[in-house]
């Protein structure tokens, strides 16, 4: 029943207006309400897609399309694999494909959670996702480790991936391939940079970093909280076009664009689109010739949720929304749901030549591989101790698998367990973390049979846990 209820979970964001946070949150539970009330009548599904596409964290989006085909890359911070690749054929309905890595790095302690250190909240951050002579593209920076990364692949599905790194990273920046040959990297937060790439996208070419923008956050006033970053850059009939999210103080997450005749400028810019602070992402079209904007929304623990917007274009300016507004519907076919796309099955039975997890989960941080199995004991996943540790911020490995959706799978034990539904993304906590009466440190194992209840707190769903 779960999952009936996650797949039509997005029917009920449908209808917004100006309405406080409080308003919002009970129009958003008697639509969900009436939505639950239809699927059990049996009444007739929705027709054309809705926004939000997805409610679920999708954050920092980057798409291309591909003939008749659009991936869609996303942020995971300190959760591996990493940067996630979905697929879709129609813009609404996505399926998870592939990661363009399964480890940032081993050489941090903090990707490790070694020596008290962690990376929460920082890692990898908002990828660009390409596609150039046959060739995906992946790149995405991190402050963990003070690089910037590309990934390329011909088969962006199966892979295998290729990787290259450099310093400095580079924050929120996007690359271009230009007709000329060259390659570039724009980044920054408020100034903007720009720079010329090696040809293998080794690194920056010594001597071609200059300031593009003095104050790439200008068109939304002079009071900024929030720096223009998010570059994305898309060329369209000559014209080259730079999207980023700013945010003005006491106002809301702001779309500004500036365009110019040359990738290096001058560059004039204007806010394109204000509305429920819905921001940051870049264009899109499809292969009848119709444009969207890819943009989210930040819905706090849900994380940050894809919308669509349809372009116009007029006087060389791409026009977003609808009267200046995100619609509820959109011209484009009617979503299916998240199953199995992008929710799966919990149960941990694997068959000859699958995955030992599916790509719908993640580890806290980098796991120790020698401590969790699905093989061991078939049907369970068995998370053996490592290590005792004072705080379960810290516990390594064995601490986490995180579904895309929003529904976080938790591995609890003893006192602690109750304390995760108050963490945004899961963590599975076995024995090995000292607190609340666990305080033995002999060696245990935990098995988390996939029998999940269905009781749910602030968004977590707890599961059965055995011990032997």
């Amino acid at each position: 029943m779960m999952q009936s209820v996650v797949s039509i979970y997005p029917v009920a964001v449908l209808i917004w207006g100006k309405y406080s946070n409080r308003e919002m949150n009970i129009r958003r539970f008697f639509l969900l309400l009436c939505n639950l009330v239809g699927y059990a009548l049996g009444l007739p599904a929705q027709q054309t897609a809705v926004n939000p596409l997805i409610y679920a964290d999708v954050p920092d989006m980057s798409m291309v399309r591909v003939d008749d085909t659009y991936y869609m890359s996303s942020t995971t911070m300190h959760m591996v694999p990493g940067v996630p690749i979905m697929k879709s054929k129609d813009l609404v309905n996505w399926e998870l494909v592939s990661y363009a890595y399964d480890r940032l790095t081993d050489d941090v302690p903090a990707m490790n959670l070694d020596d008290g250190q962690n990376t929460y909240g920082r890692g990898s951050w908002a990828s660009c996702i390409r596609y150039h002579k046959g060739m995906y593209y992946v790149s995405t920076f991190a402050q963990t480790t003070g690089k910037t990364y590309f990934f390329m692949t011909r088969d962006i599905e199966k892979g295998p991936w290729k990787r290259v790194e450099f310093a400095p990273s580079c924050h929120d920046h996007t690359f271009f391939f230009d007709e000329d040959g060259r390659n570039y990297l724009i980044y920054g937060n408020g100034k903007l940079f720009i720079a010329e790439l090696e040809a293998d996208l080794s690194g920056l070419k010594t001597g071609t970093e200059r300031v593009l923008l003095e104050n790439a956050s200008a068109p939304a006033g002079g009071d900024i909280m929030l720096g223009a970053e998010g570059s994305q850059l898309f060329k369209v009939d000559g014209r080259y076009y730079l999207f980023n999210i700013t945010w003005p103080r006491n106002g809301m997450r702001t779309v500004v664009v500036h365009r110019a005749d040359k990738i290096t400028g001058p560059y004039e810019g204007r806010v394109v689109f204000q509305d429920r602070g819905i921001a940051q992402g870049g264009l899109v079209d499809t292969p009848d010739g119709r444009w969207f904007a890819y943009l989210f929304q930040d819905c706090g623990a849900v994380g940050r949720i894809p919308y669509l917007v349809p372009v116009q274009w007029e006087d060389g300016w791409p026009v977003l929304g609808v009267n200046g507004v995100a619609p509820d519907k959109l011209e484009l076919p009617a979503g299916k749901g998240l199953i199995p796309g992008i929710v799966c099955s919990d149960e941990f039975v694997r068959k000859a030549g699958e995955a030992d997890l599916p790509l719908v989960w993640q580890w806290n941080h980098n796991p120790d591989n020698a401590l969790w199995s699905v093989s061991a004991r078939k049907g369970y996943l068995r998370l053996t101790t490592g290590r005792l540790e004072s705080s379960f911020m810290q516990a390594r490995d064995i601490d986490a698998a995180y579904h895309r959706t929003g529904l976080f799978r938790f591995c609890l034990h003893g006192r602690i367990g109750h304390e995760g539904w108050r963490l945004r993304r899961a963590f599975a906590l076995p024995a090995q973390v000292r607190a609340g009466g666990c305080e033995d440190s002999e060696r245990r194992e935990v098995y988390c049979d996939g029998e999940w209840r269905t009781g749910r707190t602030g968004g977590g769903r707890e599961n059965s846990v055995k011990q032997e």
